[in-house]
């Protein structure tokens, strides 16, 4: 029959089992097995990159307890974990252990910084709304808020605060001509309380942001700051007001030489100050993807480091005597980390800023210590320092996407090949090749960038801008060759008056920039809003980003899955309705719109809610609120069957025996501003001003028969930046 002697036909299989058996499929599992294993073992060697992700997890486990940790907790943990990897190290212990040992003492030690952190920056804050006459010495003139410019005054005195609980620094919206330059010493009478909570339950924390940058109260000016004969100030703050009305001197010539709408971007990427910023401007590049570039951070560092290195090492090159005595590279590196350390001083040093300098800083003393200035390490080092000086950024979006998006251009670095440099080959060609090889390399970088900010696009800002990649590819050169070396140069020269004509340049590149961003905003479609995903999803995102820069091998493909948490995690259905923190304004969601029940209050809050939840804004929101209310200046009743069906009584003045029964009577809620309240509304649940001063901004959502709110404050928990509890004010 042509069979063979083990019975299956063709000789050169006899005795082999099908493919489909499990004895076939063993020794692919043991091989993929042993693969595996090769891949852990070979990340031993890389263990310390993982450091900088401990640390910080050790920062973000403090940030999320409910409660404050005694002091004793984080020394304890502390010292505990650094024993025992003194312990395995002393015993000789496998190298393995001695990694998870090192990775948990990081961990601790993270916790512990955050820990001392919030106890240096400690500060008073005023947890009472009150109105009182504030004099106090300028500091600084913040970013514009929703009712103009805003002054950032050290005060020395509050009417009706004593100096024990003087909060460290507040900040004031003047109105667009109540600006006065730092070191001034102004008078003005202010409504003053606690910095904001979080717009929705659940939202980003801008108080704890407060906190940490010592800032106790905020408000608004009821009069035009004065300036005044004040006291003399402390060294250190002397110092701070020098250096901030020096910057700002320099955004005043700047923009007289530039005029305010070019001025205005070239000022907040040279001095950080954003007073002169365009709103149509500003959500033009916000709808283009291009926002990044007016917040002083890696790009402007590295830009400027490095032209003042490459300029450097140039005009050391063309020196014949210096370049047969000197390492030209070091002097450059030497020059750059000077370079750096002025952008700081002049963009103000925010946070965003020291720790775009922190970074840079590691790679051009990476070039003294005769290191490679671009790796994972130098990257791993930076990230440590900024943590240990700063543990805050670990929950800041700009810290996240910057070393995600660091993180991610460094391993793309590590992995793009190198071709072999071919001899004698026509310049043309040469040429053709580097345009070519130049354009892969950018749309790899913004491609690559993009992926790895992209959780936190959506996460943090719900925007997702689908033109990003083009737009920051035609914006690329044009800030790294025309508008950060002209305003570097020019910043410098019109410390004497002559930096006219780099900033004139400056100005022609900004225009473009603007072109640009209007441009690209008005393609269809520019902009998607994605509401949030549950907030463990943007740490499995993180971890599996970072898994898949920094592990090396195949296993780093399993990064994949989790780095896209954000984007694939199921979101929960929205709540039925969202009330602001102090009860001033509301809204309820009609077929996936926000429908506001008082279009143009709270806008920053209701903004920031909507978006979170993925709603869309409708053009028209006062005639789509007119379809489902009946509003005056003092109450909201419903018109529509809408669930839950919400009244509201906007002012503070308690509403009378008809207005009281005229609301409960139609609605489920009823929202109640004055400080007194009717004993019993029917069937109606009433929420007070003593309910919006206990729990913050609230959301709704259904309940069986009923509802159940949900505070804010609820989630934040008792911190040292959330309000106190009442009977302890």
């Amino acid at each position: 029959m042509g069979l063979s002697k083990g019975g299956v036909r063709g000789g050169g299989s006899a005795g082999r089992a099908p493919l489909s058996t499990p004895f076939a499929l063993a020794p692919r599992l043991a091989a993929a097995w042993r693969s595996a294993l090769a891949d852990v073992r070979a990340q031993t060697d890389r263990w310390f990159l993982w450091s900088p992700v401990a640390f910080g997890g050790g920062c973000g486990v403090y940030f999320a307890l409910p409660r404050e940790p005694a002091l004793w907790l984080g020394v304890v943990l502390a010292a505990l974990a650094v024993a025992a990897v003194w312990a395995v190290r002393a015993r000789g212990m496998r190298r393995g252990l001695v990694v998870a040992a090192s990775l948990i003492a990081f961990a601790a030690c993270g916790f512990l910084a955050a820990e001392l952190r919030a106890r240096i920056v400690a500060a008073p804050i005023m947890w009472q709304r009150t109105t009182a006459q504030v004099d106090g010495w300028v500091l600084d003139v913040a970013g514009p808020g929703s009712g103009g410019g805003r002054l950032l005054i050290a005060p020395y005195a509050v009417e009706g605060v004593g100096q024990t609980k003087l909060p460290a620094l507040v900040r004031v919206t003047v109105g667009p001509t109540g600006l006065i330059g730092p070191g001034a010493a102004v008078r003005l009478r202010a409504i003053l309380g606690p910095p904001p909570e979080p717009a929705s339950p659940g939202a980003y924390d801008f108080a704890r942001d407060a906190y940490f940058q010592r800032v106790g109260a905020v408000g608004f000016s009821l009069t035009e700051p004065i300036m005044v004969e004040g006291p003399r100030p402390p060294l250190g703050l002397r110092v701070a007001m020098a250096v901030n009305a020096a910057r700002w001197a320099l955004a005043r010539r700047m923009i007289d030489d530039m005029g305010p709408r070019d001025g205005g971007v070239a000022v907040a990427m040279t001095t950080g100050h954003e007073a002169w910023l365009q709103p149509d401007a500003v959500a033009d590049m916000r709808n283009a993807g291009l926002t990044h570039i007016l917040s002083i951070s890696g790009v402007h560092m590295a830009i400027v480091g490095g032209f003042v290195f490459l300029l450097a090492r140039t005009l050391i090159a063309l020196w014949p005597w210096a370049a047969l005595r000197v390492s030209g590279k070091k002097v450059a590196a030497g020059a750059g980390l000077v370079a750096i350390a002025v952008y700081l001083v002049v963009s103000g040093a925010p946070p965003p800023a020291v720790r775009s300098a922190v970074t840079v800083s590691t790679a051009f003393c990476a070039i003294l210590a005769d290191r490679r200035a671009i790796s994972l390490h130098a990257l791993a080092v930076a990230a440590l320092v900024v943590l240990a000086l700063q543990p805050e950024a670990v929950d800041q979006p700009g810290f996240q996407m910057s070393f995600a998006a660091t993180a991610a251009l460094v391993a793309l670095a590590e992995a793009w090949p190198r071709p072999p440099r071919e001899i004698n080959t026509p310049w043309p060609i040469r040429m053709v090749q580097g345009a070519v090889a130049w354009l892969m390399a950018g749309v790899a970088v913004s491609f690559v960038a993009g992926l790895a900010t992209g959780p936190f696009a959506i996460q943090d800002f719900n925007r997702v801008a689908i033109y990003g990649l083009p737009a920051n590819l035609a914006m690329e050169p044009l800030s790294s060759l025309v508008i950060m070396p002209a305003l570097a140069g020019g910043a410098l020269l019109e410390t004497v008056g002559w930096g006219g004509p780099l900033l004139h340049v400056a100005g022609w590149g900004v225009e473009a920039l603007l072109q640009l961003a209007r441009l690209v905003a008005a393609w269809p479609k520019s902009t998607w809003v994605v509401s949030s995903a549950p907030d463990v999803a943007l740490p499995v995102a993180f971890l599996g980003v970072l898994w898949l820069c920094l592990w090396r091998g195949r296993l780093r493909w399993l990064g994949v899955p989790a780095a896209l948490a954000v984007s694939l995690w199921p979101r929960p259905a929205p709540p039925a309705a969202w009330i602001a923190s102090d009860g001033g304004a509301a809204a309820i969601v009609d077929h996936g719109a926000a429908v506001f029940l008082r279009p143009g209050r709270k806008t920053f809050a209701s903004d920031l809610w909507a978006r979170r939840q993925g709603l869309t804004e409708p053009q028209d929101a006062d005639a789509l609120m007119k379809r489902h209310y009946d509003c005056n200046r003092r109450r909201c009743l419903p018109t529509a069957p809408d669930r839950p069906r919400i009244a509201a009584w906007w002012t503070q003045r308690a509403p009378s025996a008809d207005d009281a029964s005229a609301l409960c009577a139609s609605a489920d809620l009823v929202i109640l501003r004055a400080r007194t309240a009717p004993t019993a509304c029917g069937r109606a649940r009433m929420l007070t001003a003593a309910d919006f001063a206990r729990g913050g901004s609230a959301e709704i959502y259904p309940a069986g028969t009923g509802w159940r709110v949900v505070w804010a404050r609820d989630l934040r928990g008792v911190r040292p930046w959330t309000a106190p509890p009442q009977s302890a004010r």
